[in-house]
């Protein structure tokens, strides 16, 4: 199993913030629209160099998206800033008709995503997102794993023609993935190469899947696991041949098993590659109030359940 050292640990949504800043200073089109939620998301570093450019909407995340909306049609590329229930779920019929439908090249970008959102519990811990994003036609959906990988995924998004759903979270993870990678929307990234199982992780699911992967190392079982940060469009390529060398797959993501990659994967396999399948994620059912490592335990989004639905998968592929 390979090594994935890292030297700091840092929370996705100030990748965001790092990335928006370096968009302000090299793309003056860039416009940003934050729902009275400047330091949560961290664009104050964008609204004090660009006032200019800077929107304060306040508390009305629906006019935040219709803003966003017409400033597309005079060239600005508008990035709205929020947590991503009210992202999402408070504003739904302004995306699908105002951005989705029309295909305006809005990038909703949605902090607080899931359960780690913690102590503010199931009202703000939106586990729907994913689902209600990729439905939507037209729209891209991204879920990077690390602070380099959001900033880049932040700065990818802005040279994309189209709408894009950019989720990231509020808790400090490790930043393991390369501080100059290239961020290629709809490109998986291969961590590990493995000859047993796939495991396929997104989010912060994808660093528990490394720790998953070494303690299956120890075991015998050699796990090639797979970055999956774009769910929409989905690297089907990379998966396929993945699993065609291994003959089964695990899924993991912090959102409900209905709507989230694990079904994305499950309708590809079926279609091309019908293979054992188990899916790591929440199985139907709404968040509660607690620190993000408690509720990640008690909801299974770890490594130890990687590792169980590893062998149970391995299992199946065996009878």
């Amino acid at each position: 199993m390979k090594d994935f050292p890292y030297s700091d640990s840092k929370d996705t949504r100030s990748g965001f913030g790092a990335g928006l800043l370096e968009l302000g200073r090299t793309n003056p089109n860039v416009v940003a629209l934050c729902a009275d939620l400047i330091g949560s998301l961290k664009m104050g570093d964008f609204q004090k160099e660009f006032p200019e450019r800077f929107f304060q909407v306040g508390i009305a995340e629906a006019n935040m998206i219709g803003l966003a909306a017409g400033m597309t049609i005079g060239g600005k590329i508008p990035f709205t800033g929020t947590f991503a229930n009210f992202s999402t779920g408070r504003v739904y019929d302004q995306i699908r008709q105002s951005v989705a439908y029309s295909g305006k090249n809005v990038k909703i970008c949605a902090s607080h995503a899931g359960l780690t959102l913690g102590e503010d519990g199931a009202t703000h811990q939106i586990l729907e997102d994913v689902g209600m994003m990729k439905m939507l036609p037209h729209m891209t959906v991204i879920n990077p794993c690390d602070y380099n990988q959001t900033k880049a995924a932040t700065i990818a998004i802005a040279a994309h023609e189209g709408p894009v759903y950019l989720r990231f979270g509020r808790p400090v993870v490790p930043n393991f993935t390369p501080a100059d990678q290239e961020f290629v929307i709809g490109k998986a990234v291969m961590l590990n190469e493995g000859k047993d199982v796939t495991i396929l992780a997104t989010g912060h699911l994808v660093w528990k899947a490394i720790l998953a992967g070494k303690l299956l190392a120890e075991q015998g079982i050699d796990a090639e696991i797979i970055n999956i940060h774009t769910i929409k469009p989905l690297d089907t390529e990379a998966i396929l041949a993945s699993v065609r060398k291994t003959g089964c797959v695990v899924t993991a993501e912090e959102h409900q098993l209905n709507g989230g990659l694990g079904e994305s994967v499950a309708r590809l396999l079926a279609q091309e590659l019908p293979s054992p399948l188990e899916l790591v994620g929440v199985d139907d059912s709404f968040g509660e109030s607690g620190t993000p490592e408690q509720l990640m335990e008690k909801y299974g989004l770890n490594e130890q359940s990687i590792v169980e639905a590893t062998k149970k998968v391995i299992g199946r592929k065996n009878k």
